[in-house]
């Protein structure tokens, strides 16, 4: 019900309050710049005439504001992280790289196309191989023989010893004595 009375007060009088409106004077429009008012030879030869003026004024050299631009030396510093250093530009062939040591047969882990390793990496066909061989042999296979046969860091290779041990089984004994429980071997 309240829908009508507000469409009621809304139509009220529309014919006449849409005369006013539309005899109202219309606002004037902004002032043009004077390249493009229309002149006494012709709306489009006054267009045409400032778009010549205008290419003409951006395409031409102006030698005090180039002198300006010369001048003008930016140095940023991001004053948490200290001077900002130029980026190095490393070149493909500059990357030292090494022959894989393990290769598994067929496709395994989608590495059949890689024949380098840049230093400093592991496949994971290789990182598992060097910690298999660290666990079944660790005198032989120490961090320091396998950081130089793998062209590894050797504090890294520490931390992949000490952090990363791959297939250890540990078998808790269970709190009853009753329960059957696998033997290891």
């Amino acid at each position: 019900m309240g829908a009508r009375v507000v469409r009621m007060f809304r139509n009220f009088n529309l014919e006449s309050r849409v005369e006013r409106e539309i005899s109202k004077e219309k606002p004037r429009s902004a002032p043009r710049h004077k390249l493009t008012q229309p002149t006494s030879i012709g709306h489009d030869d006054a267009n045409s005439f400032s778009a010549e003026v205008l290419s003409g004024s951006v395409h031409q050299k102006n030698d005090p504001l180039l002198l300006n631009l010369k001048s003008v030396y930016v140095e940023s510093k991001d004053e948490a992280a200290g001077p900002v250093k130029p980026l190095k530009e490393v070149c493909v062939d500059e990357v030292k790289t090494r022959p894989m040591k393990v290769m598994l047969p067929g496709d395994s882990h989608g590495l059949a196309n890689l024949q380098n390793i840049p230093h400093g990496k592991l496949t994971i066909t290789e990182a598992l191989k060097a910690l298999s061989s660290h666990q079944n042999q660790p005198q032989k296979w120490t961090s320091q023989r396998i950081s130089e046969e793998y062209s590894l860091n050797l504090k890294e290779t520490n931390s992949l010893l000490e952090f990363f041990i791959p297939f250890q089984i540990q078998i808790i004994p269970p709190k009853n004595a009753n329960v059957k429980q696998v033997k290891a071997s």
